[in-house]
């Protein structure tokens, strides 16, 4: 069978509905750069200073915050910010509702709810995450 990006699907599918506007396919895209800049920085975890362990606070949900966790969040949010097609998010690592202030992302027509790395305490016992 053959092999399809997500950026090739993303397309074809897009293709499916003439009205479409590409805003939902960029800000899948955005996820997909996002998603794999984390996916690198896991990776280099164990090589690199103040990847690994706890990073002294609590989430929403009163766990304790780990470093790749607020790296993962503060990735997914630069990149939600500078597409532009997303006005604010909410994540598991932030406790309230961040909407963004510049005049480029206020026009996005977007809010991202997200968990940016699950399972990351797995990490320093070396289990998925």
């Amino acid at each position: 069978s053959k092999v399809v990006t997500l950026h090739e699907f993303i397309m074809d599918r897009q293709a499916d509905f003439p009205f479409a506007s590409g805003e939902l396919s960029r800000l899948l895209s955005d996820i997909a750069v996002a998603s794999k800049i984390v996916s690198k920085d896991v990776r280099r975890a164990g090589l690199l200073e103040d990847f690994l362990g706890a990073k002294g606070t609590t989430n929403v949900q009163g766990e304790e915050q780990q470093k790749l966790d607020v790296i993962a969040d503060n990735q997914f949010i630069k990149m939600f910010e500078s597409g532009g097609e997303v006005c604010g998010i909410a994540s598991e690592e932030n406790d309230d509702f961040m909407p963004f202030e510049t005049e480029f992302s206020k026009k996005g027509k977007y809010v991202v709810l997200f968990d940016p790395l699950d399972g990351s305490s797995n990490i320093d016992v070396n289990v998925s995450i």
